[in-house]
């Protein structure tokens, strides 16, 4: 399996180093079984954030079986130091079959991706959009649910908002993303275009996730006092961003989850 030309161009300098030395390493690991690499995520989209941002991976496998996914644990503690997280294993046939499923994950990686080496399994798959106001509610809500358990769980200090806040606001940007979508409006490339047509499209309060995304970038730095203030705006924003979807729902504007 040999390498597009030129796949790296335009990565961010620590994730072209990394990735020079892992690609050869995992296509002699794999070998045939290993039909395609795929970079997606911050990297792909041109957020990648040195020292933060993790780096996230398709392989596109010709068998999923146990014994050919056996080998990469020789290697995943050490990539892992990294920031590689554990790449996605899935064939050409799963990745068809489940596009119905998860609309939300998929089109974010249609959209943005980066071939590494072999086959390219996304200029024709057909996504099934259908479910995606049910994945969009699901990820709202559900992020929700586990910003609150997180702060509890972390006590609330300021240490574990400063890591909570940013898992949060990158687990919802792809629920942004979508909802713009499923109410008929262009989905951004970036993040910050994200947010500000969330502001201005559908009217949603978004200036403590705007914060929010300018302190995970190392833009702002909240004081001791700052962090919780900022914790409880967001807290708002989102809860106030699922009323609006009730709101939505209400008035037919918004499919009721799980019906098409």
């Amino acid at each position: 399996m040999r390498p597009p030309d030129r796949p790296l161009d335009g990565l961010p300098t620590e994730v072209k180093e990394t990735l020079r030395s892992y690609m050869p390493e995992v296509i002699e690991l794999f070998g045939s079984t290993l039909e395609g690499i795929v970079l997606y995520g911050s990297a792909a989209r041109d957020e990648y954030l040195p020292g933060r941002s993790n780096l996230n991976l398709l392989f596109l496998l010709a068998t999923g079986e146990a014994a050919a996914l056996k080998p990469y644990g020789k290697v995943h503690r050490r990539w892992s130091r990294e920031q590689i997280v554990v790449p996605l294993f899935m064939t050409q046939p799963e990745l068809e079959a489940s596009a119905a499923l998860f609309p939300l994950e998929y089109l974010e990686m249609k959209e943005h991706h980066r071939l590494l080496a072999g086959r390219d399994p996304f200029p024709g798959l057909s996504i099934d959009l259908r479910q995606l106001p049910f994945q969009v509610e699901q990820g709202l809500r559900g992020n929700l649910l586990r910003l609150r358990q997180r702060f509890v769980e972390g006590s609330g200090t300021v240490e574990a908002i400063t890591i909570l806040l940013p898992l949060s606001l990158t687990a919802l940007l792809p629920c942004l993303r979508g909802l713009l979508r499923v109410m008929g409006y262009q989905t951004p490339t970036s993040s910050e275009a994200t947010l500000k047509e969330v502001q201005s499209n559908l009217q949603c309060e978004v200036t403590a996730f705007v914060e929010t995304f300018n302190f995970k970038r190392g833009l702002i730095s909240p004081g001791t006092a700052e962090v919780p203030r900022l914790f409880g705006r967001y807290l708002t924003c989102l809860e106030a961003l699922i009323r609006r979807v009730d709101e939505w729902k209400a008035e037919g504007r918004f499919p009721v989850s799980g019906q098409g």
